[in-house]
């Protein structure tokens, strides 16, 4: 047989796996934001392994959370006891402890404008169950899809999807009248079940979804590190999305108005409107500049009030809300 024996210094081992502590501390910080938690929360750190044995990964825990990490148990047995007690969970022998699982990734649906909108987030402890109310994106819309995604992107497209479904049979109206009650249910297995329902109907569609979907350890945790390095690019593309859509509900708003109370606006009003409307959704087609759609957004906010206004007086007056004279008009006081 062949044997090494080499002198290996401290400062050498130390310098070796400076990285696989620095990867270890990175995925500490993550444990810690996940939870919403800061070092100052943490009472004790327990160190599991025998690695944490190394002067430099308590050293490194000790500067991270300001404080020595606790030496009372045993950090090669704890890994044993460990998995004795899961052992007994398992067999059914051990009932007063639970191993909670949780979610890898956080799970949620495709909504206007390509945006992830989650409903379930990573690391949340299942079984979980989360329902939100959904509207329709157009008038008259008689169905919707649901397309369920799984990641940490903002953007559904950079997301891993799922499985779709569609729930149909809504009776037309405007949009932003029907409402769309979306259930994600996950059960201790982790199958996903996903359930629409149309709240004026009661109709309903749904979908279930095998745990995991396929996804190993290593995918889970590049998907991971994919949102955490295109966190700021995506943070704006997830901006311009949003201030889109807002821009495009104020000028359906605007338009909406003008088309039920043309008659009552003067024609320079009507004219203006029409002339914001427009240049609004030719900047929602076509602009990719954040300030000049606050810019246009701000503008149809003026127009939309000065409309809301002239309405306003017009049915005062209408009503004998708006006649002349003050003497009738008495200001509140208020009362001790």
């Amino acid at each position: 047989p062949l044997h090494l024996q080499k002198k290996l210094t401290r400062a050498r081992l130390e310098e070796m796996i400076k990285d696989l502590i620095d990867r270890t501390m990175d995925i500490v910080k993550k444990a810690l934001e996940d939870a919403k938690l800061s070092p100052q929360d943490i009472n004790d750190i327990v160190l599991v392994g025998g690695s944490t044995r190394i002067p430099l990964v308590q050293q490194r825990i000790k500067e991270f959370f300001g404080k020595e990490p606790h030496k009372g148990v045993n950090p090669d047995e704890v890994v044993a006891v460990g998995a004795a007690i899961q052992a007994g969970v398992l067999s059914g022998e051990v009932k007063e402890i639970l191993l909670v699982d949780v979610t890898p990734l956080s799970l949620g649906v495709e909504t206007y404008g390509g945006v992830m909108t989650v409903l379930i987030p990573r690391n949340t402890p299942i079984p979980y169950r989360k329902c939100e109310v959904f509207t329709t994106a157009a008038d008259f819309q008689t169905e919707v899809e649901i397309h369920v995604l799984q990641g940490e992107r903002p953007l559904a497209k950079d997301n891993k999807s799922l499985g779709k479904f569609y729930l149909t049979g809504i009776p037309p109206a405007p949009r932003g009248v029907p409402k769309i009650e979306v259930c994600f249910d996950i059960d201790a297995d982790g199958i996903l079940h996903v359930t629409a329902k149309d709240m004026g109907t009661g109709k309903e569609q749904s979908i279930r979804i095998q745990p995991s979907s396929g996804l190993t350890q290593e995918e889970i945790e590049k998907m991971v590190k994919e949102a955490e390095a295109h966190a700021e690019e995506d943070r704006r593309k997830k901006e311009l999305i949003e201030t889109k859509n807002q821009l495009d509900q104020l000028t359906y708003n605007l338009e909406k108005i003008i088309k039920e109370n043309k008659d009552k606006l003067p024609e320079d009003q009507v004219r203006e409107a029409q002339e914001v409307i427009e240049s609004a959704k030719k900047v929602i087609q076509e602009s990719e500049n954040i300030e000049e759609i606050k810019s246009t957004m701000d503008r149809v906010l003026q127009v939309s009030s000065k409309i809301g206004a002239h309405l306003y007086e017009t049915t005062g007056k209408q009503t004998g809300g708006g006649k002349e004279g003050g003497d009738d008009v008495v200001d509140a006081k208020p009362v001790d």
